[in-house]
């Protein structure tokens, strides 16, 4: 749901986009006015050396495309301010890395995102959402995170990792525990103790690839090389985890907020319905009107500035996707769900360079395959309770939407 009060200049001085705001929606009403009266803010945090608020779409392209000048690796992707130790574990991520570390590591996975293999996928893909929907559809109504948004996206990535399909439904669990950890989803220490069953189990994966080799992911990342060596256990587990969180977690919370957006917006339902060809832009708007991703910070590595305001080397710049994605200087009506916008320059995958998610495509197939079968088969859907979202600065969950819906063709 979008939030359309207007705030005034005086409101800057309440301006709060940590965890607690996003636990009762995206704060557009302030994306709005940070846009509008400070691009470049300077937002005070407690128990930290406070950061940069960057909302304007050009802004985030920018700082996304100069990685010399804002650092994934000085100080983590991350808003809080991180000890030495937890940030060279973070440094095995390849979310925080830069060049040329990262393109090494990068390149590791990339053969497992080419548009062949992609394509390959999406039939399975196409398969998948059918008899995800197949399983739900004769009851009229569900809960749309779990029964729907979580299915696709976890099977996809857990077989392109060699994940045994008994194992599918307890890594779902173990990736909400570790996002949801603000939440206390699980109970407390449930992100740590999930994380290190996550590790126990990539662990094994490498130790059975190394004996066994076999055609996925996991078996390239064992036997992948960089500058002469071979990944370590600390390393390998990153990578997994990684792969898991990313490959599930964006894509699920995406399918989400697309639900949301139906639901707020039947016309265009209709207008899918319609009209197919609209589904290459009726994607691309998902996307853009459901960022999943928050924010991703950078390090400043030098002095800079950003729209004539001053940078100083080790500042933190945070860029707010979301914020970008309702930038008026480029999206008309910025704040509508428009399944036939164009052009829809989103930078929902990041706003380009280095970073760029790699994933893209995958993430559309599986949009596409799921919400084409939730688009026609399932016929005015409506909230059935309340929508819980996740208390987090960095992913944009939903955890529990309960839906009704009256079947179609059925």
């Amino acid at each position: 749901m979008t939030t359309t009060s207007p705030l005034g200049t005086a409101d800057l001085a309440h301006i709060d986009l940590l965890a607690y705001t996003w636990a009762r929606g995206v704060p557009h009403d302030q994306f709005d006015l940070l846009r509008r009266e400070s691009p470049v803010h300077w937002h005070t945090e407690d128990g930290g050396s406070g950061f940069w608020a960057i909302t304007k779409h050009a802004d985030v392209k920018r700082i996304s495309r100069d990685p010399r000048t804002f650092s994934s690796a000085l100080g983590a992707t991350f808003i809080p301010d991180q000890d030495e130790e937890t940030l060279m574990m973070l440094r095995l991520s390849v979310l925080n890395m830069d060049d040329p570390q990262h393109t090494r590591y990068r390149n590791i996975v990339a053969k497992g995102f080419t548009p062949r293999v992609i394509n390959k996928l999406i039939e399975d893909i196409d398969a998948r959402a059918v008899r995800v929907v197949d399983d739900v559809i004769g009851r009229g109504e569900c809960e749309f995170v779990n029964d729907i948004a979580s299915k696709v996206p976890i099977q996809t990535i857990c077989t392109m990792l060699g994940l045994d399909d008994e194992l599918w439904p307890r890594m779902v669990e173990l990736t909400n525990m570790m996002i949801g950890s603000l939440d206390d989803i699980g109970g407390e220490n449930a992100g740590q103790m999930a994380a290190m069953e996550v590790y126990a189990l990539c662990d094994q994966m490498a130790a059975a690839r190394r004996a066994e080799p076999r055609d996925d992911i996991m078996t390239a990342l064992v036997n992948a090389e960089v500058d002469g060596q071979r990944l370590d256990d600390g390393e390998l587990n990153m990578f997994f985890v990684t792969l898991i969180v990313a490959g599930n977690e964006t894509t699920r919370n995406l399918l989400n907020h697309a639900m949301l957006a139906f639901i707020d917006n039947p016309g265009e339902a209709d207008r899918l319905r319609a009209d197919p060809s609209l589904w290459p832009t009726a994607v691309d708007e998902m996307l853009r009107y459901g960022t999943s991703i928050h924010n991703f910070r950078r390090t400043a590595a030098i002095d800079t500035e950003i729209r004539g305001t001053p940078i100083k080397a080790g500042d933190k710049v945070v860029m707010y996707y979301a914020a970008a994605n309702r930038d008026e200087e480029v999206f008309v009506d910025p704040h509508r769900f428009d399944i036939g916008r164009k052009p829809n320059d989103h930078v929902t995958f990041g706003g380009g360079g280095v970073h760029f998610c790699l994933g893209a495509s995958l993430a559309k197939a599986q949009i596409r395959a799921t919400m084409n079968e939730v688009v026609n088969r399932l016929g005015n859907p409506q909230l059935a309770g309340p929508v819980r979202r996740l208390k987090s600065d960095f992913v944009n969950g939903v955890t529990h939407m309960p839906i009704t819906f009256e079947p179609i063709g059925s």
